[in-house]
């Protein structure tokens, strides 16, 4: 499965406002491995970026001067992103001033040629997906760096293609399954971590096959025998249906 972990970097709150997109970035995940693979770029919005959102990602009026506008870029980014699954948090704002650019686009070009993003890709909301886990807690990417135990200390403003690094490790941790179920039960509401001490480390695309380590018959013996006490004590074991 192809996933691109995306993020974006704006003038603005709302796109309905005038509000244009500066900075974009994604990285490519296949299977669940970071392949290395990237898409990273500043964009100049052809209007003026708000004081206070410069204070957030950095960007200023003079750092985009000189980049290509949305039109220019707007080929490429497509192919980049067309067919995989977006992996983005808070979704509906990325993609939201994604699908304006998308669409200020077609009505200059006369015609309907790129977008809506939701008709080329599927789209994984991580907010969302944070929430339904986590209920009542703080899920923005700073707090889930901190519950997943993922470095993000050279974070120090925003950016699009650092966050969407980040964001895809914190993503493969909360789906990682027994990590996410350990982390969750030992947590308190104000975020702070209960004693367990997991990370999270990026597998290579290209690294060898884990190398397979066949039972022992004692262990085999003892496997078996905890499967019986299993069936004894509950008259039914779930091993048994997956055909071991």
């Amino acid at each position: 499965m192809r996933q691109i972990v995306l993020d974006t970097e704006t003038t603005g709150i709302d796109p309905n406002e005038g509000h244009r997109l500066v900075e974009i970035g994604g990285v490519e995940v296949i299977n669940r491995r970071l392949t290395g693979r990237h898409y990273h770029q500043y964009i100049n919005p052809e209007r003026n970026i708000d004081a206070e959102v410069v204070e957030i990602h950095g960007i200023t009026n003079e750092r985009v001067a000189n980049e290509p506008v949305f039109a220019q870029i707007a080929d490429e980014f497509w192919e980049f992103i067309k067919g995989a699954e977006l992996v983005i948090h808070n979704a509906a704002f990325d993609v939201g001033f994604l699908d304006h650019e998308f669409n200020r686009l077609n009505q200059m070009r006369g015609e309907p040629r790129l977008g809506p993003v939701a008709s080329a890709c599927k789209i994984l909301d991580t907010l969302k997906l944070a929430r339904d886990m986590h209920p009542g807690q703080r899920n923005n990417l700073d707090a889930l760096c901190k519950r997943y135990d993922i470095d993000n200390g050279h974070r120090e403003l925003h950016g699009a293609l650092l966050d969407s690094e980040i964001l895809a490790d914190v993503y493969l941790a909360m789906t990682g399954g027994q990590t996410a179920l350990l982390l969750g039960a030992n947590e308190t509401d104000n975020d702070t971590e209960g004693g367990v001490d997991v990370g999270t480390r990026r597998l290579s695309a290209d690294r060898r096959p884990l190398r397979v380590i066949r039972p022992q018959n004692s262990e085999l013996d003892a496997h078996n025998a905890k499967l019986e006490t299993l069936r004894k004590a509950t008259g039914e074991c779930v091993w048994d249906r997956l055909g071991h």
